[in-house]
């Protein structure tokens, strides 16, 4: 997740309070903590709706097969 987020323009991880999080412009980005398993789709779901990706953007960031 952190890489195509990172192809789509964010920077960081950065470490902040409870959560770390991902910069791009003036929008900032709340992450997940790292943690054991794939993050969920319904969280995911949420995430790319806070930082606007849309799915199909989101579908395109895939170019290495991975989240």
């Amino acid at each position: 997740m952190i890489r195509r987020l990172r192809s789509l323009g964010f920077s960081g991880p950065y470490s902040g309070g409870k959560h770390q999080f991902m910069m791009r412009s003036r929008l900032k980005l709340r992450v997940p903590n790292p943690h054991q398993g794939d993050v969920s789709l319904p969280l995911l779901k949420r995430i790319l709706l806070q930082a606007g990706i849309q799915d199909a953007e989101w579908d395109r960031s895939d170019a290495a097969g991975d989240e």
